[in-house]
């Protein structure tokens, strides 16, 4: 059973940064991709940014946090890492990693981890 454990969430101001990890228990040489998705009350739980793992990992990041978060992968700890930058009330959200494996079509998600943004 693969375990996702997330850390990092917490309460910072509006311009501030977090940086979340997300420690996996797989396997390395068996994920595929990982990353990270948000959820914030009311909304649907939207791709906030991941990784393509192959020969040379492609990452993609939803446009809202383009060029303030920087989604990046820890190989020696299997952890994926989101650095977010210069933060907005409205990156407020319980974010949640998620895991790809190669051996199987489910996705595996970590329990979530609450981020707020407020003066």
């Amino acid at each position: 059973q693969v375990q996702l454990v997330e850390s990092g969430g917490g309460l910072v101001q509006p311009g501030g940064s977090l940086r979340l990890s997300c420690a996996a228990s797989s396997s390395i040489v068996s994920v595929s991709a990982m990353g990270w998705y948000r959820q914030a009350p009311g909304k649907q739980r939207e791709l906030v940014a991941g990784i393509v793992i192959g020969r040379g990992d492609r990452t993609n990041y939803a446009d809202s946090v383009k060029g303030r978060f920087t989604i990046s992968r820890d190989n020696a700890k299997n952890t994926v890492i989101l650095q977010m930058n210069s933060l907005k009330p409205e990156d407020t959200a319980v974010y949640y990693c998620y895991e790809d494996l190669t051996s199987t079509t489910r996705r595996y998600w970590g329990q979530g981890t609450q981020v707020t943004v407020s003066s």
